[in-house]
């Protein structure tokens, strides 16, 4: 067997199909959280929800996964297994239409993203094993945990629907502490997983990586991997500008830059970038608000900023309107945030 692609992106900031924010939102409805609650923060409306075509920030979606992991903080695996092949749409399809499970591995790592994975996977062969690794790199701490089971889990998932008779799982391992209840995790892998190890992990005899799929199709792979190759680029040149307008706004002093400043900055007009960051399915006010709130939450931990400075540092007019802001972003207040990471 060969050594297997090089992953498409190390990272997880790249835009996201509409399907993945769905999911999360029919999983919480099942759940009893009301969809107003899972998309409090994000930006994403009824009307985008509504177009099966729409795409939305990578920050949109975790923010999605914030307000569900605050309702169902155990959730993690159980939401894992909600995603199967379908759900990545084309890329699905190519995954299904490969000739060997080796080959739909490949094509998952060449098309990261165009998944919804948040933790960075690797595929390696260890001896005779199928090693899946997860690196969460620069994932809020609130949320790796409960992202690492979940992306382990939808892998996991995939994998036994590709493969026939299924992929025998040898062993799972998490960096994190043990939940309290481990069964769902036993339930959905199969084995008893050890928690507080040095890697995440998910290991498979690799004899499963020669099985020819039953839906095996060359005509169909050759059609989807087009397909993927065309929605990849178009993300990837967006994403650019996108890239582009948060690093500005992340190195800003007072955040009261206006659109057409920032447009100018990048050579583009305001009408331009209004419409590059649509297509990317953002905002200019929900990038400036993502980065106050990241400032926020950076000057908070610090412990030498009080509220009224930070405000004005971020360009509010009055601690108010900034507490009301950030009990949005986050949940709670900047004096209660403070407080906890004392």
């Amino acid at each position: 067997m060969s050594s297997f692609a090089e992953p498409a992106v190390r990272h997880w900031d790249f835009p996201r199909g509409i399907a993945g924010v769905a999911l999360l939102l029919r999983f919480g409805a099942e759940h009893g959280v009301p969809a107003p609650d899972l998309l409090a923060g994000s930006g994403i409306t009824p009307a985008r929800l509504a177009d099966p075509t729409a795409e939305v920030d990578a920050d949109q979606e975790l923010r999605v996964v914030r307000n569900l992991a605050a309702h169902l903080p155990n959730a993690g695996v159980e939401v894992g297994t909600r995603y199967h092949a379908t759900t990545f749409g084309v890329l699905g399809f190519a995954f299904l239409s490969a000739a060997t499970v080796q080959d739909a591995v490949d094509t998952a790592l060449r098309y990261l993203d165009l998944s919804f994975a948040f933790t960075a996977p690797t595929a390696a062969l260890e001896h005779d094993h199928l090693v899946i690794g997860l690196h969460p790199r620069s994932l809020p701490a609130d949320v790796s945990t409960f992202l690492v089971e979940r992306d382990l889990a939808a892998i996991h998932t995939v994998i036994n629907e590709l493969a026939p008779g299924g992929a025998p799982t040898l062993s799972v391992a998490f960096t994190h502490q043990p939940p309290a209840d481990t069964r769902p995790h036993h339930d959905t892998f199969g084995v008893h997983p050890t928690f507080a190890t040095h890697h995440n992990r998910l290991v498979v005899d690799a004899t499963v990586l020669r099985r020819t799929l039953p839906l095996a199709n060359p005509e169909t792979t050759a059609a989807c991997e087009q397909q993927c190759r065309t929605l990849a680029t178009r993300r990837r040149d967006r994403q650019g500008v996108t890239s582009a307008v948060r690093d500005l706004l992340r190195h800003s002093e007072r955040f009261t830059e206006p659109m057409s400043t920032v447009a100018r900055s990048l050579g583009l007009s305001t009408r331009t970038l209004r419409r590059r960051l649509a297509e990317s399915g953002t905002t200019y006010q929900i990038l400036l608000d993502q980065a106050r709130a990241e400032r926020a939450t950076a000057l908070l931990d610090q412990h030498r900023w009080s509220v009224e400075q930070i405000a004005t540092r971020l360009g509010f007019a009055e601690a108010a309107s900034f507490i009301h802001a950030f009990r949005r972003w986050h949940g709670t207040t900047p004096g209660d945030y403070a407080r906890s990471r004392r």
